[in-house]
C-alpha cells in the first residue's frame, strides 16, 4: 500500500506544484479584482458538482461495488462498469445542457452578489458557460480512474490534474489572444478537460476496460449501486454545500474576498491532496479488496497505518499555516496585480482554514471503513451535522469577519464531521481508540507546537536580518523557513517516535 500510496502522492504533489505555478501567473494578471471573482465562480461552480456527482458520492458508491464484483467476476464487472457508464453520461449531458439554457439564472441564485455589479454578474456568466463542459469530462475521467484504482493503477488518474495546470498557464500566456485574461483561463479549464478524458480514456482502453454503452437495466448490481448513491451524494453534498455558501456569501463582500479565499484554500489544497485524498484514494479500494476476501483485521491495520501515515505528513503544514500565513502568501503570490494586501487577507483567511486541515486530511481514511463495508448512509449523519455548524458559524461570523470567518466556520464543521465519524466508526466497533492511537496522537501534537514555535522564532529572525533586502525578501525568508522547519520537525519526530517506529510504519 505504501508504494501506490506514494504514486498518488507523487503525482498529486506534481499537480500541487505546477498548480502553484499556475496561481502565480493567475495573481500576476487577473489580481484579486472583479474579473478575478468572475473567474472564480466560474471555476468553482464546476468543481462542486464534480466534488458531490463525481469524485465524492460516485467514488464512493462505485469502487467497493466494481471492487467485489471485478475480484469474483470480471464479465460481470464489465457489464456493470458499461451500465454506470451509460447512465453517469447520459445524467451529465442533461445536466450541461439545463445549466448553459439556464445559466444567468444559475449564477443569480449561486452568485447573487453579483446582481448589483453587472460587470462581475455578466463576465461570470460567460466564463461559467466555458468551463462548465469540463464538469461532464472531468465525470468520465473519475469514472475511468476508479476502474484503474480497483485494478491497482493509480498513476494516470493522479498526473490529470497536471494538465489542468499546464492549459491554463499554456492559455493564459496567450491572454492577448482572448478578449481578457478571465476567457483565457476558462479556456484553458476546457482544454484541460478533453487532455484528461484522452489521457485516462487511452490508460482503460490499454488495460481493456474501457466501458461502452450498454441497454440500460435496472439489474440488483445496478439498484445497490444507486441505494449506495443517494446517501453518499448526501454526504459529499454536505461539505460542498458549505463551500457554496462560501461563494454565496462573499459574493456580497468587497472585490477581493473571493479571490483571497480562493489563494488561501490553494495552499490548503495541498496537504488535502497530496496527503489526505492520495492516501484515501489507496485505502478505499484496499480496504475493499481485504473485506471481500474476510480479512477484516488486515482491513483495520491498513486504516491504522493511513491515520499514522496522514498525520506524520499534515502536522507540518498546520504549524506553518497557523504560525507564518503571511509570509507564504508574499512569498507565493505577492507580484504584478497581487498587492501585499490581498496577501495579507489571503495568509488571515490561510490560518483560519487550518485549524481545520487535520480534519480534512483525515476524513477520506476515517469514512473509508464505512464505505468499504457499503454503508454510505453511517457518514451522511456526520457530514450534515457539520454542515449544519459550518452554515450558521458562517452567517455568525462573515459580518465581523469577512471572508475569514466563512473559513473559520469551515474549520469548525470539519471538526465535527470527523469527530462525529470517529464516534460512529468506534460505536459500530470498526475502529479501536487505543492507548497507542492516543500516545502517538498527542506526540504528534507536541511535535507540532515545537514545529511552531520554531518557525515563529525564525519568522523573527528573517524579518531582521533580511529587512533590508528589496528583492526576493519573502521568498529568502520562506526558503529559510522550509530548511529549519525540516530541521526540527525531523529531529522532534526522531525523538518522540524513535527510529522503530519508523521503520515498523514503512514495513507494516
Amino acid at each position: 500500500m505504501l508504494g501506490r500510496i506514494f504514486t498518488v502522492g507523487g503525482y498529486t504533489l506534481l499537480s500541487r506544484l505546477t498548480g502553484f505555478a499556475r496561481d502565480i501567473m493567475l495573481a500576476a494578471i487577473l489580481g484579486a479584482g472583479p474579473v478575478a471573482d468572475a473567474f472564480f465562480v466560474a471555476l468553482r461552480l464546476p468543481n462542486h458538482f464534480r466534488a458531490i456527482f463525481a469524485e465524492g458520492a460516485f467514488n464512493a458508491a462505485f469502487v467497493p461495488a466494481y471492487a467485489h464484483l471485478y475480484g469474483n467476476n470480471e464479465t460481470s464487472a464489465k457489464l456493470f462498469a458499461d451500465r454506470i457508464f451509460t447512465l453517469l453520461f447520459s445524467a451529465q449531458v442533461v445536466l450541461l445542457v439545463v445549466a448553459w439554457l439556464f445559466m444567468p439564472q444559475v449564477i443569480a441564485i449561486l452568485a447573487p452578489g453579483f446582481s448589483a455589479d453587472p460587470l462581475r454578474g455578466e463576465l461570470a456568466i460567460s466564463l461559467t458557460r466555458i468551463t462548465f463542459p469540463y464538469l461532464l469530462l472531468v465525470t468520465l475521467v473519475t469514472l475511468y480512474g476508479g476502474m484503474l484504482n480497483v485494478m491497482h493503477r493509480f498513476a494516470s488518474a493522479a498526473a490529470a490534474p497536471v494538465f489542468l495546470n499546464l492549459s491554463m498557464m499554456a492559455t493564459l500566456a496567450l491572454a492577448a489572444l482572448f478578449p481578457d485574461a478571465g476567457h483565457a483561463a476558462a479556456w484553458g479549464v476546457l482544454i484541460a478537460g478533453f487532455l484528461e478524458f484522452f489521457l485516462l480514456a487511452g490508460d482503460a482502453a490499454r488495460h481493456g476496460i474501457l466501458p461502452r454503452f450498454a441497454p440500460l437495466r435496472l439489474d440488483d448490481d445496478v439498484r445497490a449501486f444507486f441505494r449506495a448513491l443517494g446517501p453518499a451524494t448526501v454526504g459529499s453534498m454536505g461539505t460542498q454545500v458549505a463551500l457554496f455558501a462560501d461563494t454565496i456569501i462573499a459574493t456580497f463582500l468587497p472585490a477581493g474576498a473571493l479571490s483571497a479565499l480562493y489563494y488561501a484554500d490553494r495552499l490548503n489544497q495541498l496537504p488535502i491532496g497530496v496527503i489526505g485524498i492520495a492516501i484515501g484514494t489507496v485505502l478505499l479500494p484496499e480496504m475493499s479488496r481485504l473485506m471481500t476476501s474476510g480479512d477484516q483485521a488486515g482491513a483495520a491495520a491498513s486504516q491504522r497505518r493511513a491515520f499514522e501515515f496522514t498525520m506524520l505528513f499534515s502536522v507540518p503544514f498546520v504549524a506553518a499555516f497557523l504560525t507564518v500565513p503571511d509570509v507564504i502568501m508574499r512569498a507565493m503570490f505577492a507580484r504584478g496585480a497581487f498587492s501585499k494586501a490581498d496577501a495579507a487577507a489571503a495568509g488571515a483567511t490561510l490560518a483560519a482554514y487550518a485549524i481545520g486541515l487535520i480534519p480534512f486530511v483525515l476524513i477520506r481514511s476515517a469514512v473509508a471503513t464505512f464505505y468499504a463495508r457499503k454503508d454510505t448512509a453511517t457518514p451522511v449523519k456526520a457530514a450534515l451535522s457539520g454542515v449544519a455548524v459550518n452554515v450558521a458559524l458562517k452567517i455568525a461570523l462573515v459580518g465581523s469577519l469577512a471572508q475569514v470567518g466563512l473559513a473559520l466556520a469551515t474549520a469548525a464543521g470539519a471538526w465535527v464531521n470527523l469527530l462525529l465519524v470517529i464516534g460512529f466508526a468506534v460505536r459500530a466497533g470498526y475502529l479501536a481508540l487505543d492507548r497507542t492511537l492516543m500516545r502517538s496522537s498527542a506526540k504528534f501534537v507536541l511535535s507540532g507546537v515545537v514545529l511552531g514555535a520554531a518557525l515563529w522564532l525564525t519568522a523573527r529572525f528573517a524579518a531582521v536580518q533580511f529587512g533590508q533586502l528589496s528583492l526576493l525578501r519573502d521568498e529568502t525568508t520562506l526558503l529559510l523557513l522550509i530548511a529549519v522547519g525540516a530541521i526540527v520537525y525531523a529531529a522532534s519526530i526522531m525523538l518522540l517516535f524513535g527510529k522503530g517506529w519508523l521503520k515498523s510504519l514503512v514495513r507494516g
